[in-house]
């Protein structure tokens, strides 16, 4: 008797679910635990990362993720509104600008304002200072396009109806064009807010004294002089987690709410 595709479905299921556990055993059975604990687990050594990775390495962290993504931010919106303006010119300095820093890799930026630039042009500049400009300018290409998306997505009506009452157009795109034009691009800047998290451990580099640490370059040393296995880095990575977690439920609940006003 010919099964029925429900129950073609329910022998699929119960295949795929024994597969999985078969996997999982074998796995389980095949992983060497006691050397899995000692190089990756071993939190007995760690103890001289704290307080300073919590500390130093968070709170730089953040600080260095803020500075980017101001920058970013405040750059993003300029490229934005060149790249939709009725000027070829500035269109054509936003496309260049945008499609040079998402085609090479940050790290090249980081090397070119930390060492390239004082030595071409003879400057010294602070370790937070480049960290700021470097993230701030890669991501301000990544924002650029996102809020170009979401500028384009205010309905055209909404600056028509100021210009008809007397408004000026640059009044009208801050005051209404842009709030709204925010609201709807809080998802993807929130994401955005994620990967320069991620992106701020290019700063090691540069060279770091103790006080600019960040998580990763506390995870990094740890490796070599704590004698740790992957446990630094481990602790490192959930150091990193306590900061983007958040922000992905955060980008989700906006996400929800933004889906919510379309209805």
């Amino acid at each position: 008797m010919a099964m029925t595709a429900r129950q073609r479905a329910r022998v699929s299921l119960y295949v795929q679910a024994g597969i999985f556990v078969v996997a999982i055993a074998a796995l389980i059975l095949a992983t060497d635990w006691e050397t899995i604990g000692i190089s990756v687990f071993n939190f007995g050594k760690i103890g001289p990362m704290f307080p300073g990775i919590f500390v130093t390495g968070l709170t730089n962290t953040l600080i260095y993720t803020f500075l980017g993504f101001i920058v970013g931010l405040s750059g993003g919106l300029l490229l934005a509104l060149m790249k939709l303006s009725s000027f070829p010119l500035y269109r054509w300095i936003a496309s260049g600008y945008i499609e040079f820093f998402r085609g090479i890799p940050a790290l090249l930026v980081f090397i070119a304002f930390g060492y390239g630039v004082p030595l071409a042009f003879g400057v010294s500049w602070n370790i937070t200072v480049i960290v700021m400009v470097s993230l701030g300018m890669v991501a301000s290409a990544y924002i650029a396009e996102t809020l170009r998306a979401g500028l384009q997505a205010v309905p055209k009506g909404q600056l028509e109806a100021a210009r008809s009452l007397g408004m000026p157009q640059w009044r009208a795109m801050i005051t209404i064009v842009i709030p709204q034009a925010f609201k709807i691009v809080l998802p993807p800047l929130t994401n955005e807010v994620i990967l320069l998290t991620k992106d701020s451990s290019l700063i090691y580099v540069l060279g770091l004294t103790a006080s600019q640490y960040e998580l990763t370059k506390f995870g990094r040393d740890g490796i070599s002089s704590l004698g740790a296995g992957l446990t630094p880095l481990l602790v490192a990575g959930a150091f990193y987690l306590v900061i983007t977690i958040p922000l992905s439920f955060l980008a989700r609940k906006f996400e929800s709410r933004t889906a919510r006003n379309n209805r």
